[in-house]
């Protein structure tokens, strides 16, 4: 087992609230975290047609078997279980009691606003971060990396990387897909999400795809919508805030793993890797979630964005907290260049608000300060 820096968070937050949810993609470690944390608790797998169909059959006799608590594991199969779940943590008073997981984050959410506002603490496990496997890959080439992609399993066992996400892609995304829409033609869905990871890293363009696909941009917009769901894609907004530019606000488009995202663009070895033209992409992919995560496993939200001006003036990332913002720019060369701080530089002089931690994360190796600007390699992370 490997173990996960949420493990602690999620004890904590039990002696604070009565029900704990773990969200996060299919695959990602929630099962085993949500057991390895709370191993006293009986565990029910809603994905079990038995136990799905008890639950849904007779709720109040279903959770009447579990008076003193239980892990119920993809909660969104019996999505009338939380309206219980309510009255009896109403009921009893007492904290750390249930804990739920689920891999559509909408619907969880949705299902949790309505029927657990305020007595659930809610936390997402995305997969494995490069803290994480500091201690259990001996890997140092960020192109193991992104090809890899951060899947325990991957990590865990002796797996083709090429024969888990074709599986992955055609057990867990696709049958998220029958769950959360009716497509009519899958094979559409899959030339679509090939094209998606096309765009990696890049302003999402919906017009481009549904002129290349022939399909409606709202059609577009609802399969963008069930890849968000599934913890598929990230859609990192824009930061616009006290700036008075022309600025885009069209949110940028990431995949929560590079390995999916390598598997879409079949991309199979490091070499092709190298030779491919959305190499940089991947590897800016890589760094954005791997800030995202270090956010989530700290149990708070994204205070993710990223800058860019009609002009072309751009931050790769910027992190915003209530009193200052981090501009980051990420670079996959090996070598650094005095223009890599350019956008850093352009975005010091249009806010108004004080930055902090300036930096350049890129794929060398040495850490140094140019200008003001931390220049970081991205292993430093």
């Amino acid at each position: 087992m490997i173990p996960r820096l949420l493990h602690s968070k999620c004890i904590s937050l039990s002696k604070e609230y009565p029900v704990i949810t773990i969200t996060g993609p299919r695959q990602s470690g929630k099962t085993t975290l949500a057991r390895m944390a709370f191993p006293d608790k009986p565990y029910i797998n809603l994905e079990d047609p038995d136990q799905r169909q008890l639950a849904i059959d007779d709720p109040r006799g279903f959770m009447a078997r579990y008076p003193d608590g239980a892990v119920f594991d993809e909660i969104q199969r019996a999505p009338q279980l939380p309206s219980y779940l309510q009255g009896i943590v109403d009921e009893k008073k007492s904290n750390g009691l249930y804990v739920l997981t689920g891999s559509q984050q909408f619907e969880i959410s949705n299902t949790i606003t309505q029927s657990l506002a305020g007595r659930t603490a809610i936390v997402n496990l995305l997969p494995l971060s490069l803290m994480e496997l500091r201690g259990i890959s001996k890997q140092d080439n960020y192109d193991e990396f992104i090809l890899k992609g951060f899947y325990p399993k991957l990590y865990s066992e002796k797996v083709s990387i090429y024969n888990y996400y074709m599986n992955y892609f055609e057990t867990y995304v696709q049958k998220d897909v029958r769950q959360l829409s009716q497509i009519d033609n899958l094979m559409l869905f899959e030339k679509f999400m090939h094209m998606i990871a096309g765009q990696i890293g890049q302003l999402l363009n919906l017009s481009s795809i549904s002129n290349a696909l022939g399909v409606s941009q709202p059609t577009i917009r609802k399969w963008v919508n069930i890849l968000e769901a599934s913890y598929i894609i990230f859609l990192l907004p824009p930061f616009y805030h006290n700036i008075k530019k022309r600025l885009i606000k069209t949110p940028k488009l990431y995949f929560y793993d590079t390995g999916l995202a390598s598997y879409l663009l079949n991309i199979e070895d490091t070499q092709q890797l190298q030779q491919h033209p959305l190499r940089g992409n991947l590897f800016e992919n890589t760094i954005v979630i791997e800030f995202l995560k270090k956010r989530f496993n700290a149990g708070k939200r994204s205070n993710l964005y990223f800058y860019r001006d009609r002009t072309g003036n751009e931050v790769d990332l910027v992190l915003e907290d209530a009193l200052t913002l981090t501009p980051i720019e990420i670079k996959s060369s090996w070598t650094f260049h005095a223009d890599f701080i350019k956008g850093i530089t352009h975005f010091k002089n249009v806010v108004s608000v004080p930055l902090k931690d300036e930096t350049v994360i890129y794929s060398g190796n040495e850490s140094f300060v140019f200008k003001g600007v931390k220049i970081n390699p991205w292993n430093s992370l």
